[in-house]
């Protein structure tokens, strides 16, 4: 396991969200809290076919990264995008889902730190593994671009900078957000802790995931039932705790990440779905719809 688990993890992950000026590390960790709650279950996955019925070609979802509390509601701070697209690609004699997720910076906080990220993954059709993945990252002065090649029988992979080796099945950060939608999570207790595993930048990193139990979630597009989990991180100069955020995803055959929550110190930073669309299932985990604004009357003179 050493040739595989970077002995610095711990303080990698911490330079990775706190990379840059104090701006940007909300908006860090949002992300990286999104990508670790989809990486659940995958630590030693075998290479086998993986039933697949919570994605589809076709599928879009949109969301919103803001900052709200009680001085100054919600203030967009970006949009980040995650999408399926509907022609399938061959990638080493194999068919595979053509993955896609965008993050971008708005108005005002492009002024102080923008960011315009984009990954691209290209996971295997029938055993949910990744065989390329692709990333552009610009998140104020900092740039990262990176080309990896996955070889999946022989554990090995080859990137921009380096070629090593790695367990089989193991998932890149976008692959393992839809390879672990397919998971039963039905039999999962609150107090569960999972152990997952990716790999960033040339290492694989462990952390653990805690599932809380289920909530219901008010969102502007209506009333969810959901799972809870908390995605663990370093505690220390960035984080007092090692459980910082909240992170709900849908109850239902799609298991889309619905709300993640970051207290700061006044207000919290969260990214909500905004939008939907191409889902492989009907979103039976809304308990009630969005609720509608009442139009204004005109006054009679």
């Amino acid at each position: 396991m050493e040739d595989y688990i970077c002995r610095g993890d711990r303080v990698y992950m911490e330079d990775y969200i706190c990379r840059g000026d104090r701006a940007g590390r909300p908006y860090r960790m949002i992300v990286l809290a999104f990508l670790l709650i989809q990486s659940t279950f995958l630590i030693g996955q075998d290479l086998t076919p993986v039933k697949n019925e919570a994605f589809t070609q076709g599928e879009f979802l949109k969301y919103r990264v803001y900052y709200d509390s009680y001085v100054t509601g919600k203030v967009t701070a970006g949009i980040a995008t995650a999408e399926v697209k509907f022609d399938l690609e061959e990638v080493n004699g194999r068919q595979t889902y053509h993955l896609v997720g965008k993050g971008k910076t708005r108005g005002a906080f492009n002024l102080f730190f923008k960011v315009n990220d984009r990954f691209e993954s290209f996971i295997d059709k029938e055993l949910l593994v990744p065989w390329k993945f692709i990333r552009r990252t610009k998140e104020g002065d900092y740039e990262y671009d990176d080309d990896v090649k996955f070889n999946q029988f022989t554990g090995t992979y080859s990137s921009t900078r380096k070629n090593k080796s790695m367990p089989r099945g193991t998932q890149d950060l976008i692959s393992a957000l839809y390879a672990a939608r397919t998971y039963d999570l039905s039999n999962a207790l609150p107090g569960d802790n999972f152990p997952i595993t990716f790999l960033l930048d040339d290492s694989i990193y462990v952390s653990a995931i805690l599932y809380m139990g289920k909530d219901d979630v008010v969102t502007d597009l209506g009333t969810f039932r959901c799972l809870r989990f908390q995605p663990m991180v370093i505690s220390g100069n960035v984080f007092s705790q090692p459980y910082p955020m909240d992170v709900w995803i849908t109850d239902d055959k799609n298991h889309i990440p619905l709300l993640i929550k970051s207290a700061v110190i006044i207000g919290s930073i969260k990214m909500e779905l905004m939008e939907y669309k191409g889902l492989a299932n009907p979103m039976t985990s809304m308990i009630k719809p969005p609720k509608r604004k009442r139009s204004k009357k005109k006054r009679k003179n």
